[in-house]
């Protein structure tokens, strides 16, 4: 027999060499397929093992034993109250038994796992509520078991959490929240089962009381759930493998077992049937006690597959055909069965409002269903404008990567002649005298061919795309590139630039010029294009602060309609086309990335600030050696 897959007794399938020594042959023969080092631990792997069977299912197993004799006894005792207390007593302690050994596997991280284990306990919890209203009928109101509707409905809806627990199909690995709805369906199934019972049971017990065709249909109904469970649980153990099949088989047994004593006795007409149908329930809840032990000894994991059949999604229709069913069965209720009339109006009436709750549960369900479709395409719909808008951008960052190099080839030739007009300017200058209008007019084209030269180097600086390395700066220099750059729009626009604290000493930031001069650049055109139409004052401070360098950047715009979002990538409001609201999130990880943090905010007085808080790099002076000090100095 081929071991279980996530047994602890689980061995290797390799072929491996033939051993020399009778030691390695005996490991060989226990641990097949193993190397030299692995057969060297491969004993105290073993041994490890078993011992872990042993402290996990072994005191299940010698509780069972203990449970089978004990109610063999009572059995066997005469006949009486103390026989009957005692029985009854076991009966009750036996579904405790099994729902902890049960409880016991639902631990695991596996959520479906947890609920396969927590809905066959609810089985045997619905059974044991049957059986201590039984023996409290029986014992204390000394009344038979015909008077107990409707507390005797809890036998027959045990099996509906095995049809649950079987229908999650735990040993299935898959992506989809497969218990999303699994308590509306389970209600729906539960809803169904009763007004079966109701339908079939109840209306010979009380619309027109007959016991022999109530015990008939019992019977049937009976048979009806114990061929499906035992069937659902059959195919599971067919189509499993490994551990979770040796789960399924002795459920499968198990219900069968349980299914077999009433059984039996109704079609055989066996003597002693109460002893026959208790004994077939212990034994039953005994063995699936016993499962749950095992099963903690076994890796129950999930079967993930490369290649799934579609899903038949046969909770829908599930649900269709339980409303659908209704209908049928009032109608052959109705008109072909031989029944008498007040049995026909209690199911016409049981039928009418069974329609009402399955279908209200059927369409409550599907409006869930609804609900959670439009959520998901509304994701996907953002998801989809995210994508479209984040290629676009990668589309204008090409443009503008093109853009800068194309720039940057430009004002390499600009740099040729701009050094032609300096040299020239120069020989001007050496040859006329300083009064001389030649030398003035020499002077001036001078200083405009430097300024020219300037913002040709600060654009090169700006179009550079590979980062440098990090730096001591000094962040006035970059400040003074990034305002000279965006002096021209700022004139363009009756804007204002001033900064403050331009002869303030600030310590040394260590970080990329590039990457630093992109942000102040950025955040003035931002303050530029705010102030676009009615014009304002940017005013630009530096200062120190502890260990701290901090540059704000304050204009009197209209400020910001939400500041929260400012840093969100994509959130931008300017016009479509002007912008893509990416550029305060670049900036944002591009100050994140030298350890310092950029915050904005409107003022009470009006318009917005942008603080940019940078850490400085502490100059650290050298420790002067102490000039000895003779004992006779003063």
């Amino acid at each position: 027999m081929a071991p279980l897959e996530g047994d602890i007794l689980r061995a290797p399938t390799a072929s491996p060499p033939n051993a020399k020594t009778p030691v390695g042959q005996l490991l060989l023969g226990v641990f097949p397929g193993s190397s030299p080092a692995t057969r060297l631990g491969a004993p105290v792997k073993l041994f490890l093992s078993v011992m872990r069977f042993v402290r996990l299912s072994v005191p299940a197993y010698a509780a069972s034993v203990f449970f089978a004799v004990a109610y063999t006894a009572t059995l066997l005792m005469p006949r009486g109250i103390s026989q009957t207390e005692a029985k009854d007593f076991l009966e009750c302690l036996v579904p405790l038994f099994a729902n902890t050994c049960l409880l016991a596997n639902a631990v695991s991280p596996d959520r479906k796992q947890n609920t396969f284990w927590k809905l066959v306990a609810l089985s045997c919890t619905l059974l044991l509520a049957g059986r201590l209203i039984t023996t409290y009928q029986a014992l204390v109101l000394h009344s038979s078991a015909a008077n107990l509707f409707p507390w005797n409905i809890f036998p027959f809806l045990h099996m509906i959490p095995l049809i649950a627990a079987a229908a999650l199909v735990p040993h299935h690995a898959d992506g989809r929240d497969s218990l999303r709805y699994g308590f509306l369906d389970l209600l729906l199934l539960t809803c169904f089962w009763v007004y079966l019972y109701v339908f079939a049971i109840v209306a010979w017990e009380t619309a027109w009381p007959d016991p022999a065709r109530a015990l008939q249909w019992k019977i049937n109904a009976f048979i009806i759930q114990s061929v499906l469970v035992t069937g659902a649980l059959g195919l599971l153990c067919v189509t499993a493998k490994g551990a979770w099949r040796f789960v399924y088989a002795n459920l499968a047994g198990a219900t069968a077992l349980y299914s077999a004593g009433p059984v039996a006795v109704y079609l055989l007409k066996l003597g002693n049937a109460d002893a026959i149908r208790d004994m077939a329930y212990v034994l039953s809840l005994l063995w699936i006690a016993v499962t749950g032990a095992t099963a903690r000894t076994l890796l129950l994991a999930p079967r993930s597959e490369a290649k799934r059949a579609p899903e038949l999604h046969w909770r829908g229709w599930l649900s269709m055909l339980t409303v659908l069913s209704l209908p049928l069965l009032a109608g052959w209720a109705t008109f072909a069965a031989d029944s008498p009339i007040p049995i026909r109006r209690f199911r016409a009436m049981a039928t009418l409002l069974a329609i009402f709750v399955c279908t209200a549960l059927a369409f409550f369900r599907q409006y869930l269903v609804h609900l959670d479709r439009t959520k998901l395409v509304k994701q996907l719909s953002a998801s989809l404008d995210n994508v479209s808008r984040l290629q676009t951008q990668f589309m204008q960052s090409e443009k503008l990567a093109s853009l800068g190099q194309l720039a940057a080839g430009a004002a390499h030739e600009i740099n040729n002649p701009l050094a032609a007009i300096l040299g020239y300017t120069d020989v001007l200058l050496a040859e006329n005298p300083p009064a001389t209008r030649v030398h003035s007019l020499g002077e001036k084209i001078q200083d405009q061919a430097r300024r020219t030269k300037n913002l040709v180097t600060n654009l090169l600086s700006f179009a550079r795309q590979a980062p440098g390395e990090k730096q001591l700066l000094d962040l006035h220099t970059v400040l003074d590139s990034a305002t000279r750059l965006r002096k021209v729009d700022a004139h363009n626009k009756s804007i204002r630039i001033e900064i403050e604290g331009r002869n303030t000493v600030l310590p040394a930031v260590r970080g990329d010029p590039n990457q630093l001069l992109q942000v102040f650049h950025h955040l003035i055109g931002n303050a530029l294009d705010a102030m676009d139409t009615t014009g304002g004052v940017l005013l630009i401070r530096a200062l120190a602060e502890k260990n701290s360098v901090i540059i704000e950047f304050s204009d009197t715009g209209p400020g910001l309609k939400d500041p929260g979002r400012v840093f969100d990538p994509f959130y931008t409001t300017k016009p479509i086309g002007k912008a893509t609201g990416l550029g305060l999130s670049i900036c944002y990880g591009i100050v994140q990335e030298h350890g310092g943090s950029i915050v904005g905010f409107n003022r009470p007085e009006g318009g917005c600030t942008f603080r940019v808080e940078l850490p400085a790099v502490l100059a650290s002076l050298p420790r002067l050696p102490l000039a000895p000090v003779s004992r006779g100095s003063n």
